[in-house]
């Protein structure tokens, strides 16, 4: 299933400062690798292990050159990884790809959008820090305009309207609906009727867009109620392949598979704590984790432990 990753929106300067202080650190001990139980679907990270990069390394000559929401997407997809891998890691891994992908005549056009894209998210932390208003709206106002003019400094007409126009539009809507929820002088039936209408001007990426968090959430919900009915694993997949694709059902099929695998090892490591009772030192214990987790999934131990 692609990660679907929004650009750089009303919400997305938290994120930058996530992505500033990697840059600006740019050092560190790197993290503990963890034990390799089976072979990794994608080497890069654990948390993106049996995805696929979203957006993609390709252009359709347009004025913007190399420029688009694509390359964006592509670029958003490793920079997920923060967190597991410092910046200049993650640049590394987009160059080595943009070199392997492209033609040589794409290739420095490419990373000079990378370079430029880095240094255009670090700017917006200083637009975060900067933003004062007197209500969510006024500040969401600001952002929205601080940040069309941040990217000016970056990037020209063509290429903000290559790369930008889907978040943008996005953005613009989202501006709207919180307009039209915080205006004291229209009536609750009033509102309703403005945002039917926004919704009818939705272009149809858009609404998908939109309407994709609600239609998973659904889907977990009927997938909850079907193993509580009885059904088997194949209606369950062949729900799921009918919602969204087989590829998609296959990969979430999967998923379920790690999480009772990850449940069966959780409790089977909690019943031989409990068993040992106060005989388990803290070296013992210790052991008995590492017999059970690699070093990344002791880190979601802790939750479990408090029983």
């Amino acid at each position: 299933m692609r990660i679907a990753m929004k650009l750089i929106g009303l919400a997305g300067a938290g994120a930058a400062a996530v992505l500033a202080v990697s840059l600006v650190a740019g050092r560190g001990d790197a993290p503990p690798a963890p034990v390799r139980h089976e072979k990794d679907a994608f080497s890069f990270v654990r948390s993106l292990e049996g995805t696929e990069p979203d957006g993609k390394l390709a252009f359709a000559g347009n004025q913007a050159g190399v420029a688009s929401a694509e390359l964006l997407r592509f670029f958003e997809y490793y920079l997920s990884a923060i967190g597991e891998k410092e910046v200049p890691a993650i640049r590394a891994a987009i160059e080595s790809e943009i070199d392997r992908q492209l033609p040589p005549e794409r290739r420095l056009p490419a990373r000079d959008v990378l370079r430029r894209y880095l240094d255009y998210k670090l700017a917006l932390v200083d637009v975060e820090q900067q933003q004062r208003g007197e209500s969510a709206l006024g500040m969401a106002r600001a952002r929205y305009s601080a940040m069309q003019d941040t990217r000016r400094r970056f990037f020209n007409d063509a290429e903000i309207e290559a790369m930008f126009r889907e978040s943008d539009a996005y953005d613009r809507d989202a501006l709207a609906r919180m307009e039209i929820d915080q205006d004291p002088d229209a009536s609750l039936e009033q509102k309703r009727e403005r945002l039917a209408a926004l919704d009818a001007a939705l272009p149809p990426a858009l609404r998908e867009a939109k309407l994709e968090p609600f239609a998973v959430a659904r889907m977990d919900d009927e997938v909850r109620a079907m193993r509580a009915g009885g059904a088997s694993d194949d209606e369950i997949y062949r729900k799921r392949a009918q919602a969204f694709s087989p590829d998609a059902a296959a990969r979430l099929a999967q998923v379920d598979r790690d999480e009772q695998e990850w449940k069966r090892r959780v409790d089977a490591y909690l019943m031989q704590r409990t068993q040992a009772g106060p005989a388990l030192d803290a070296q013992a214990l210790q052991h008995l984790r590492d017999e059970y987790f690699t070093q990344d999934e002791q880190r979601r131990l802790a939750a479990y432990e408090q029983r």
